[in-house]
């Protein structure tokens, strides 16, 4: 299957799959998910072949440093690469953005070897995010 990644103005496209995702799946309280952020954030939303949303992730900056956050994929497009896709848009759209020097992540302690791979490195003690073990990770842009 392949996917288009794009920066996109439909939040509530992105709001849903963080919903079935981080919500329905994940039993993150709405509350902790759904934050004030999304306002100032660009988001990135994958959709598949037929057009229907498969995945999202959101930019934020900071200074120096771009932060990757909200990254999911539906159940039934994860194993296709489509994650590793997102993170790989997000770092090119970080690097693309004058004055970021560094991309950061919080990563879900299951997914530390994910983004290993993609170029992360772990730089923080373990910690509970809405009750589900994180690691703060970071690459040099």
């Amino acid at each position: 299957m392949s996917y288009t990644i794009t920066r996109t103005d439909d939040i509530d496209a992105c709001l849903a799959l963080r919903r079935a995702v981080f919500i329905d799946e994940q039993n993150v309280p709405e509350d902790i998910e759904m934050d004030d952020l999304d306002d100032v954030a660009v988001h990135l939303l994958a959709t598949d072949e037929t057009g229907a949303p498969a995945g999202t992730a959101r930019l934020l900056f900071a200074g120096e440093t771009g932060k990757i956050g909200r990254v999911c994929v539906l159940k039934e497009h994860r194993g296709t690469g489509l994650g590793a896709d997102l993170i790989r848009h997000s770092v090119e759209i970080l690097k693309a953005t004058d004055g970021l020097t560094r991309a950061k992540l919080g990563a879900q302690a299951h997914a530390v070897g994910f983004y290993e791979k993609l170029g992360f490195s772990v730089c923080g003690p373990e910690y509970m995010d809405a009750g589900i073990p994180h690691y703060d990770m970071d690459m040099p842009l």
